[in-house]
């Protein structure tokens, strides 16, 4: 079964998934909020989701960011819709610049490197690396 990571946006979400046997991630998608359900619905059709994993954005004190609330709603919404998926949030700061910073490094031509879908699908990557290599 595959996990799924989300990186939340009120204009993007960012979506990422693990292979089946949870060894690699990989950048899936970036969906309109207003789609993002029936786009799960489609996808969990034909694949297996164990779980999934939403980016939690915190100020650096370790406050909640004013993105808070919107997150705390689509996790809900997930909750409400997917109620056998268990959902885990995971600190997301510094995901948007890690990944900024490794379409820098990938060789992207400018108007590649400015396209802020590509962002919010490699910071759900990053995201869902990172909770992989936390909870093994």
């Amino acid at each position: 079964m595959r996990i799924m990571a989300f990186d939340y946006g009120t204009k993007r979400i960012g979506i990422a998934v693990t292979d089946p046997l949870q060894i690699i991630a990989t950048g899936l998608d970036t969906i309109h909020p207003n789609q993002i359900i029936e786009f799960l619905k489609r996808y969990l059709q034909t694949e297996q989701v164990e779980r999934f994993i939403v980016g939690e954005p915190k100020q650096m004190d370790n406050t909640p960011s004013q993105s808070a609330p919107h997150v705390k709603g689509f996790v809900n919404l997930l909750k409400r819709t997917f109620p056998d998926t268990p959902i885990e949030m995971l600190d997301e700061r510094f995901t948007s610049k890690m990944a900024i910073a490794a379409i820098m490094q990938s060789g992207f031509k400018k108007m590649d490197r400015q396209n802020k879908e590509r962002v919010d699908t490699i910071s759900a990557t990053i995201l869902l690396q990172s909770w992989m290599e936390t909870s093994r």
